[in-house]
């Protein structure tokens, strides 16, 4: 689990982490998103394009703004879920992830390495959401 402290509003950040648009500002994996399925819902799907190549569909799976939003990615026996809560401050709001990462078959011994190194990486892309949102 991490969490980051945001400068706005739980709404604003909610709004910003749940339009897959935004990704490639604050995801430092991405060069862009792909294919985006309409409005932001429950069950809206888009193509992360990573800056390695891979190409993991996503879904919007949880989106109770603006408390939790939720997605799931899945790439060739990879399968990964990011959740994402808000939590109101004095100052703003507080970011708090939690992911999980798993593999079948041979890509269950890489997930679980992924799995370890994610927390940094996410804490990572979520400071550089609240730069961006308190810029």
């Amino acid at each position: 689990m991490v969490a980051v402290a945001f400068p706005v509003p739980p709404e604003v950040a909610f709004d910003y982490f749940a339009d897959p648009r935004n990704r490639p500002a604050w995801q430092s994996s991405l060069a862009r998103v792909e294919q985006v399925d309409g409005d932001v819902r429950v069950g809206q799907t888009w193509v992360d394009v990573t800056t390695p190549g891979l190409r993991p569909r996503m879904e919007t799976t949880e989106l109770d703004r603006p408390r939790r939003w939720s997605e799931r990615g899945t790439w060739r026996g990879f399968a990964a879920v990011l959740t994402l809560e808000f939590a109101e401050t004095a100052g703003g709001c507080d970011v708090t992830a939690t992911m999980r990462v798993t593999g079948r078959g041979p890509a269950a011994l890489p997930a679980r390495m992924l799995g370890a190194l994610a927390p940094r990486a996410v804490r990572s892309d979520l400071r550089r959401a609240a730069r961006i949102l308190g810029g």
